[in-house]
């Protein structure tokens, strides 16, 4: 207060705030409570964010101005989740894409997100940085991912792998499409859909032995060569060639039928159909939102599928800012950009036939 006295209770606000009242001066104040003011802004923010309601609607005015300018800071918060110290039976794990960036989540058979990694694509790197933040599982299933393979190796080295069914009889319908010209095509497409028709070892390995007696009677073709007009050489069943490359090193390293023996889940559905598309709604429900705020939006709606909301608030940090660019080397024989004018660019008066208007 003005002069520094005791300050005494006197009555409430008319939203409620108790009022407080210097008997010496007789100014009256509300006390300000700014990390109570800012939980609440959060909490109002992240609120909107996973949920369906507009900014209007959240802020009940018109515009939602007024709720734009309060959390404008709170873009800055980077949601986490708890360490993954957990154990679990079998893992799921998924790429999926988000303006630009590409999203990894990591999925235990029990439905419990685990943790996510952004990256520019699924690379090794990108992999080993997901796997590192989760306990070794003893499965892990997959769409199989370019570099996941190289990344289980090293990270989990015992876990054994599953590779999705249903990934699988997509990517092989991709190859030779659902109504395939040839014999060959049809044999083999017919056989990749009966996968899932499989429950038990007895019928796996009658399912590998017709394999090989399609392999046997087509597998010929996959070695034929064409010159095309270009006058180079290639597959001329490029197509087949793909899809029983693909059936075969599956079959080969044990990864088509890993949930017959330790009776994890075959496919990556609860994953795709579960969590991402979800998050695709999430999206939807919020266009517009730049490649960062989206990237954080995600973010909340993972954490909060998790943690409770007081639980989530707590655990956000401020996003770590990018280090700043380096300075040209001056001993480097590149000139750096300059504000001199160059004949190169074209800014001086050209002679002959191409200055004529």
């Amino acid at each position: 207060m003005v002069c520094g006295g005791h300050l005494v209770k006197n009555g409430r606000h008319r939203s409620g705030t108790q009022r407080w009242r210097c008997p010496s001066c007789g100014a009256s104040s509300v006390r300000r409570r700014p990390d109570v003011t800012r939980r609440e802004q959060l909490r109002r923010f992240v609120t909107w964010l996973t949920g369906k309601q507009t900014q209007a609607e959240i802020d009940g005015t018109t515009t939602g101005r007024t709720f734009r300018r309060e959390i404008a800071w709170c873009w800055a918060l980077e949601p986490r989740l708890p360490p993954a110290t957990e154990i679990h039976h079998a893992v799921l794990v998924d790429g999926f894409w988000v303006s630009g960036w590409c999203l990894l989540i990591a999925l235990s058979d029990t439905g419990r997100v685990l943790a996510w990694q952004w990256s520019g694509g699924e690379s090794v790197a990108a992999w080993k940085a997901l796997l590192e933040q989760v306990a070794a599982p003893g499965v892990l299933v997959s769409d199989g991912g370019s570099g996941l393979p190289t990344a289980l190796a090293v990270c989990w080295p015992e876990t054994k792998h599953q590779r999705c069914l249903f990934h699988l009889q997509m990517n092989v319908s991709r190859h030779l499409t659902r109504n395939p010209r040839t014999d060959a095509g049809r044999a083999l497409r017919a056989l990749v859909m009966r996968l899932s028709d499989i429950h038990d070892e007895d019928a796996a390995i009658a399912w590998r032995l017709k394999l090989e007696v399609r392999w046997k009677a087509f597998g010929h073709l996959t070695r034929e060569r064409t010159m095309f007009r270009n006058g180079q050489w290639g597959f001329t069943h490029d197509r087949l060639r793909k899809a029983w490359q693909l059936i075969r090193h599956v079959s080969r390293n044990e990864t088509l039928f890993t949930w017959i023996t330790y009776g994890n889940p075959r496919t990556t559905s609860p994953l795709e159909g579960g969590i991402n598309s979800q998050i695709r709604d999430v999206l939807r429900r919020h266009r517009g939102l730049s490649e960062q705020h989206q990237k954080r939006a995600v973010e909340w709606f993972l954490a909060l599928h998790e943690l409770p909301l007081d639980e989530a608030i707590a655990l956000a940090k401020p996003a770590p800012t990018p280090s700043p660019q380096t300075e040209p080397n001056e001993t480097s024989n590149t000139a750096p950009y300059g504000t001199g004018l160059d004949p190169a660019e074209g800014l001086w008066t050209r002679s002959g036939w191409a200055g004529h208007g």
